[in-house]
């Protein structure tokens, strides 16, 4: 799946358009250099991997989790199939 940019300032078009063109393809907004939105077609993406994608307590517990599995070491992906 390509990923298309556009600058902010070249989104003339109507909304519409861009969620029509979002089905080939995820659509990058660009303002001053650097990712601003990004319009996705709804059956592209799982909607609840999108939810929990933005959803700042889910994100605070995988920051939390990723801090104390650097501070106190993990299990590698073999050890996991043995609990």
């Amino acid at each position: 799946m390509t990923v298309q940019t556009l600058d902010i300032t070249e989104a003339t078009r109507p909304l519409a358009e861009y969620a029509q063109k979002a089905d080939l393809g995820p659509i990058l907004i660009m303002a001053d250099g650097q990712p601003l939105a990004v319009i996705i077609g709804a059956e592209t993406i799982d909607l609840e991997a999108l939810s929990l994608s933005t959803n700042p307590q889910f994100l605070s517990l995988i920051e939390k989790s990723r801090k104390r599995q650097k501070k106190e070491g993990g299990i590698s992906s073999d050890e996991r199939w043995h609990f």
